[in-house]
């Protein structure tokens, strides 16, 4: 049994461990050329959280309100740093680390809830958990994935509380306030991320067959406390969806699908195989023998006690995360960032269950060393990988630095503040050179999805709102480099980066004047 002066001890550690990791990073990022995001992405959220603060105003360009932000609630936390005065890109870090650290310390009660018989189930979970370079370089991202996989464990966490019989009242009315609780943490893991509703739907599913309450009252009651601390968190930003853009989702959603849907024509099994590479990156590949071991043994137990069945709300969500990105949006790019929130359950289950392999398979000399092998080849990786990662990271920095933010400064330096301009990454760009925009990609201009894909209407379209100004890379121009209308006025001199982001000048007639 761990004593309370430990776990003290124990969550200590895993703070530390997470604070060390985010800074260690971004200190690589400064030595390497300067602090900043890997993400055009982390800016639009900048953006967004400052409008907020300064004006009051949900909107990505000021004075033009947009459904663009994908996570609400993450936005709100940055607008809470500009509003108090805080260096944006400190109180950005400091979310991150807060957000890894809350990963580390609920994956460790979680592993000591699900097998408190195995010794320092929880440290070695934990510790796994801040230590997976994929979960610290999106601590240190300026992006909403790390406070997701802390609430997603949470309500995970909340969820299997209900299988606790000394600690749990019996009754309706308490069953419907612990209900809520999982609601209202459901409603902000939501605003986090839209996903994070299909894992609220999973804890009730799982409920539903496990019924760890006493009675269907209870259960009932439970169920009402979870829809209604779900749908009253949501509703404020589900009416500001709709009202900007007629539907309950923000702008992202359909835009990226739009954009990205030429992943979808390969079969489903090759795009499973194109968003698990970037994952396995990492010390975590050697936890599969752990998850399968760790299912057979929630499995067992489950058979001989149904409500045991909601530990399994852990396995069906990683599972069901990456199937539905596979199905929806197979994007592998930037290490893999819309499955990274997979990570911490699966460590959870995976790490669990290769610590109970390696202090359970006693009988055979050979299965004894096998285990302890992999056990201890597993950390090694996790600290190597952990080292690997930090230059991954301030490569990624330096590359959104050197072209998307560089391109933006340009911009504010050269380009008519009133001038229409159309820009496809608009992270930057927005925070450092607000303009008129004409959004490329769809995210703030909900009219271009539907001609995303066909350049030649967004030319047109470009043309007939005036647009005078363009800043893309070459992969993303809507027409050809050669094309004589695109006149080249600034090119960034990023000398590592592929990107190369351009600045052109629009000649409608064809005619690019001289100088």
């Amino acid at each position: 049994m761990t004593t309370r002066f430990k776990v003290r001890q124990r969550d200590a550690l895993l703070i530390a461990a997470a604070c060390i990791g985010v800074i260690a990073y971004v200190l690589i990022a400064i030595r390497a050329g300067g602090a900043g995001f890997p993400l055009d992405d982390s800016w639009i959220h900048q953006t967004y959280g400052r409008n907020l603060a300064q004006s009051g105003q949900w909107a990505f360009v000021p004075n033009v309100p947009s459904a663009g932000s994908t996570s609400p609630l993450y936005t709100v936390l940055l607008a809470i740093g500009y509003a108090v005065r805080a260096p944006y890109l400190i109180w950005a870090y400091a979310l991150g680390a807060a957000a890894l650290a809350a990963c580390g310390l609920i994956g460790a009660r979680l592993a000591e809830q699900l097998f408190p018989e195995t010794p320092n189930v929880g440290l070695f979970t934990g510790l796994m958990i801040v230590g997976a370079w994929h979960l610290v370089w999106a601590a240190a991202s300026g992006m909403e994935t790390a406070l997701f996989c802390a609430l997603g464990l949470a309500v995970i966490g909340f969820t299997w509380r209900e299988t606790a019989d000394t600690s749990i009242a019996a009754g309706v009315r308490p069953a419907v306030g612990r209900g809520a609780i999982v609601g209202v943490v459901g409603g902000l893991l939501t605003l986090a991320r839209p996903e994070g509703a299909i894992l609220v739907g999973l804890c009730g599913l799982l409920m539903l067959i496990a019924r760890p309450q006493k009675t269907w009252r209870e259960y009932g009651g439970w169920a009402i406390g979870v829809i209604l601390g779900w749908a009253i968190t949501v509703a404020p930003d589900l009416l500001l969806n709709y009202h900007l853009n007629g539907s309950l989702l923000p702008n992202t959603s359909a835009a990226k699908q739009a954009e990205n849907a030429p992943l979808l024509i390969p079969p489903i099994w090759d795009r499973l195989l194109s968003i698990l590479t970037p994952l396995s990156a990492g010390g975590q590949l050697l936890l599969i023998p752990g998850f399968i071991y760790a299912l057979l043994e929630l499995g067992r137990r489950a058979r001989k006690d149904r409500r045991l069945l909601v530990y399994w709300i852990a396995p069906l969500w990683v599972i069901t995360l990456i199937v539905l990105y596979a199905w929806r949006l197979p994007a592998p790019y930037q290490h893999g960032r819309y499955v990274i929130p997979a990570l911490p359950a699966f460590i959870l289950i995976g790490g669990t269950g290769t610590l109970m392999l390696a202090v359970n398979v006693r009988r055979v000399v050979s299965q004894r060393v096998l285990t302890q092998v992999l056990t201890i080849t597993a950390a090694l990786l996790f600290a190597l990988f952990w080292l690997l990662g930090g230059s991954t990271y301030a490569r990624d920095v330096r590359q959104i630095e050197g072209d998307m933010v560089t391109a933006a400064q340009w911009i504010a330096q050269n380009v008519p503040v009133d001038a229409p301009l159309a820009v496809h990454d608009i992270g930057a760009v927005g925070y450092f050179a607000p303009r008129p925009l004409f959004d490329l990609a769809g995210l703030v201009s909900p009219e271009v999805v539907p001609i995303i894909l066909d350049p030649a209407a967004l030319m047109r379209a470009m043309q007939a709102r005036g647009v005078r100004y363009m800043m893309a890379s070459p992969p993303q121009l809507p027409t050809v480099s050669s094309d004589p209308r695109l006149c080249v006025l600034y090119t960034t001199p990023a000398p590592d980066s592929p990107i190369h982001m351009t600045v052109y000048k629009f000649a409608w007639n064809g005619i690019c004047l001289p100088g």
